[in-house]
């Protein structure tokens, strides 16, 4: 009794038939997790600080502080 040859023409074909609806599937499901999992999340983060985020009063505190060589305090 002898082995059987194995199926070498069409493997390749046979194979991405398979495999490859496999791999776009898990692909958009990764790319759907990464974008409800952390863009839209940071998305969020950003709009919550900038609802509350005075440009101005910040540039003040840092004027103040001495951040800024070229701008003197307000106290001077």
């Amino acid at each position: 009794m002898s082995l059987a040859k194995p199926a070498m023409r069409g493997l390749l074909g046979k194979r991405l038939r398979f495999h490859l609806p496999i791999a776009f599937a898990l692909s958009l499901v990764a790319a759907a997790a990464f974008k409800y999992g952390v863009t839209e999340p940071r998305k969020q983060a950003y709009a919550d600080f900038y609802k509350q985020y005075d440009a101005t009063k910040e540039f003040n505190n840092m004027r103040d502080a001495g951040v800024f060589e070229s701008v003197r305090p307000t106290g001077e």
